[in-house]
């Protein structure tokens, strides 16, 4: 009984795995291109804030759209950012007014400790059949970073569908 106390404790901490995040927190402007189909994509700019929160286990996120150029007006964001001591996984949630469910990631850092591979699997928006979403993060140095989303529905190719680039304010 004495072990599980402990080992309970052990999955608490921040890591070495969380400090991997730090170069994300702060303010960021952000230039957005969605694609909602073949073509050009639509482009946006807005603004991210990154702080700690939880005794620094959780990188809280806030983004908030420029209103006079998003494809939803106004934008606003919220999500968290972490890693799981006990899956050993980094971990994302994300809530948006764009839509009505809450996406949760889940994946990994490459070697180099710059590029973070995450996945989820949710109901497509348009037809509730699975649909599968992977996000490429990846840090070019503390002051940029781009985030890349691909969607692929049951069957088909996978498809870019967003790219937000990052760049430090503060």
């Amino acid at each position: 009984m004495t072990e599980q106390p402990e080992q309970i404790q052990q999955m608490g901490p921040r890591t070495s795995e969380h400090d991997k995040l730090n170069p994300f927190e702060g303010t960021f402007s952000t230039v957005v291109k969605l694609w909602m189909g073949p073509g050009e994509p639509m482009t946006s700019t807005g603004t991210m804030v990154n702080d700690w929160v939880l005794g620094g286990r959780y990188l809280r996120q806030a983004f908030t759209g420029d209103p006079v150029d998003g494809p939803y007006q106004p934008f606003e964001g919220i999500g968290f950012w972490g890693y799981s001591g006990t899956s050993k996984k980094y971990q994302g949630y994300w809530i948006d007014n764009a839509s009505t469910w809450m996406q949760l990631e889940t994946g990994s850092v490459d070697a180099s400790g710059k590029i973070w591979t995450m996945k989820s699997r949710f109901p497509n928006p348009a037809d509730g059949k699975p649909m599968n979403k992977r996000s490429v993060i990846t840090l070019h140095d503390n002051d940029h970073h781009l985030m890349e989303s691909f969607f692929t529905v049951e069957g088909g190719e996978e498809v870019k569908s967003m790219e937000i680039s990052y760049t430090r304010k503060s």
